[in-house]
């Protein structure tokens, strides 16, 4: 399986593809464009992660991921523009089969239904070139742009996770979800 190459046309001119060294850039404008919009869902960040370098490093971890098969690490890409992230992390082998999913979206592309195709693509990979049995994914409690996007997709909620991370500097509630991929 070739997790570097992948490339699928979307919708509207924009693309769910693999992510590139060469994003470093790009990306730092794109979280730098949406900070305040993702602030109240992300983790505190420090200014370097905003920054060019900052990016460098994270693209870096996520490829060494990637090259472990613990990680299926893409963008969202509208041209040469990041609009968006989506990444598959601690994907576990043996009995489990399993892997979490984290995403989000520029704020001017966000209602467009982007990101339902974008999920369903992402499952469609999970099963097919990963060979995963499920994947799951956690919300905040009042994310319900989120919570929608995963019940279009197939999601089911299975549980409230108190605390479960600590996102814009405290530890916050999670309505978890999960998809299975084979019968």
């Amino acid at each position: 399986m070739n997790l570097a190459s992948i490339d699928i046309a979307l919708s509207h001119g924009v693309s769910l593809r693999s992510i590139r060294t060469s994003d470093a850039a790009p990306l730092a404008e794109a979280y730098l464009r949406n900070s305040e919009h993702l602030a109240p869902y992300e983790p505190l960040r420090t200014n370097d992660f905003h920054s060019e370098a900052g990016q460098q490093t994270e693209i870096a971890a996520l490829i060494a991921g990637r090259d472990a098969e613990t990680t299926l690490p893409l963008v969202l890409a509208d041209g040469s523009r990041i609009i968006g992230r989506i990444t598959l992390s601690g994907i576990v082998r043996g009995a489990f089969q399993s892997g979490n999913l984290g995403y989000w979206i520029d704020q001017r592309y966000a209602g467009r239904g982007l990101m339902t195709a974008t999920v369903n693509e992402v499952s469609r990979l999970a099963a097919t070139m990963l060979e995963l049995h499920r994947i799951q994914a956690g919300t905040l409690v009042d994310n319900v742009a989120s919570q929608t996007v995963l019940t279009r997709c197939g999601f089911v909620e299975f549980g409230l996770a108190p605390a479960y991370l600590r996102i814009a500097g405290r530890w916050q509630d999670h309505r978890l979800f999960q998809k299975i991929l084979e019968a």
